[in-house]
């Protein structure tokens, strides 16, 4: 799907994105009028962040990183004595608060004029989002700097790194909110499955991002313009092997895409079937509150939950399941549930698969707590394109709908019918 800058105002997102325009315009304005103070100094850390941001690397969640850039932001925000020399002491820095957001905006800028030259879109609420963290940062720490609130602690103790630490820390939390905010708005994500997935995201390069920003910081009043790249190396290393992590997943993806396309070129299906079922299963997935790797599974789950019909001798008419009897629907589930274990590593994938054709709850009998979320989501999602294909026709996508209605008594889980038919009507206002 591709992805438009104007897709993002709208809700949390929108908020966001006014609230950093603002401080952007006003940290630019107030640095303008005032005059850039220790103008080298400024523009090493321009460069450092606009280099980050040009070297900005995509990861799982759909989240763009570009941990040197933010990093960088983070140490000039926290920056106190500056080595200027050889034989020469440390030099106290005076700037204050929105000089921090114009060299931020600054270095934004620079980085991201090649991303957009090249036609790759950058998020902008993503890049609000650093703005605004980065103000916070500078706001909790300038000001109790410049004001020599910390003189006391400035003794090469533990107390001022703990100090930088903690405003790192509180500046992530205040990140991870907004993102999830504006991923509940945009996504209809719970904001607390949300919130979950971003602070699980901040434990891992957040936690890498802030400790550099606090090093650089530091090691600064000793080393001067050399603690930029000495400390920078190590982040720049991890962000590399991050880059390779993501390289490695799309890789993964696009191999099980390919091989979901098996069954549509062996006739076994309709073209784009394991598709469709993919991109609605995971809307259905992520507005119950799924988890991020919750998400993975079903996509893989859902994209190969058909693979089972290759041991069928002859296919079934248009490859619709839902038309064949319960026990032939329970042994195709388990046959594609043994080849997706053959990989070794999808076993969680394969018990979905496995699980897929168990309806919701036999008459008589409790519910099975055993059949994951993601295998009802399927199964409901499997029954609706098998009824709709890929017609656009409203009419027979309520139809659809309706006959799912009739049977999640006992068929279909009653949450994920409710939930498919939000994301249905949705779907539908949006292509009215």
């Amino acid at each position: 799907m591709t992805r438009r800058w104007s897709d993002e105002f709208t809700g949390a997102s929108a908020l966001v994105l006014f609230a950093s325009l603002l401080v952007a315009v006003a940290g630019v304005a107030a640095t303008a009028a005032a005059g850039v103070q220790q103008q080298q100094i400024a523009w090493a850390f321009v460069s450092l962040i606009a280099i980050g941001h040009l070297v900005s690397v995509n990861l799982p969640g759909g989240r763009t990183a570009a941990p040197l850039g933010a990093a960088g932001a983070l140490a000039y925000a926290l920056l106190e004595d500056f080595a200027g020399g050889r034989n020469t002491a440390p030099e106290a820095t005076t700037f204050g608060v929105w000089q921090v957001v114009a060299v931020t905006v600054a270095g934004i800028l620079i980085g991201t004029i090649p991303h957009i030259a090249f036609g790759t879109l950058p998020r902008l609420e993503t890049i609000a989002r650093r703005i605004l963290v980065t103000a916070i940062a500078a706001a909790l720490f300038r000001p109790l700097y410049t004001s020599g609130a910390l003189v006391g602690i400035d003794d090469g103790g533990w107390e001022l790194p703990a100090l930088m630490m903690a405003i790192v820390m509180v500046a992530g939390l205040v990140d991870a909110i907004l993102a999830a905010l504006a991923r509940a708005g945009r996504d209809h994500v719970p904001f607390d499955a949300a919130a979950r997935d971003e602070f699980r995201a901040l434990l891992g390069i957040g936690s890498a991002i802030g400790a550099t920003g606090v090093l650089i910081a530091l090691a600064s009043e000793v080393m001067g313009y050399w603690a930029l790249p000495v400390f920078a190396i190590p982040l720049v290393v991890a962000q590399f092997s991050f880059r390779r992590y993501a390289a490695i997943r799309a890789t993964y993806r696009q191999t099980i895409e390919s091989l979901s396309r098996v069954t549509e070129l062996g006739g076994y299906t309709e073209s784009g079937h394991s598709q469709r079922v993919a991109r609605l299963s995971l809307a259905i997935g992520a507005e119950m509150g799924m988890s991020e790797a919750q998400l993975d599974d079903l996509r893989y789950a859902a994209l190969m939950h058909d693979i089972g019909q290759l041991s069928l001798a002859e296919p079934i008419p248009g490859g619709a399941t839902i038309m064949v009897a319960p026990e032939e629907q329970r042994r195709i589930a388990t046959l594609g549930a043994e080849v997706i274990r053959q990989t070794g590593v999808l076993d969680r994938v394969a018990l979905i698969v496995e699980c897929q054709a168990e309806p919701y709850r036999r008459r008589g009998e409790p519910l099975d707590a055993g059949i994951p979320l993601a295998s009802r989501i399927i199964r409901a999602v499997n029954a609706y394109d098998d009824f709709v294909g890929g017609s656009l026709d409203s009419e027979r996508r309520m139809d659809a709908l309706e006959r799912l209605r009739g049977s999640m008594a006992f068929e279909y889980d009653p949450r994920v019918i409710e939930t498919l038919t939000r994301v249905v009507d949705r779907t539908l206002l949006l292509n009215a």
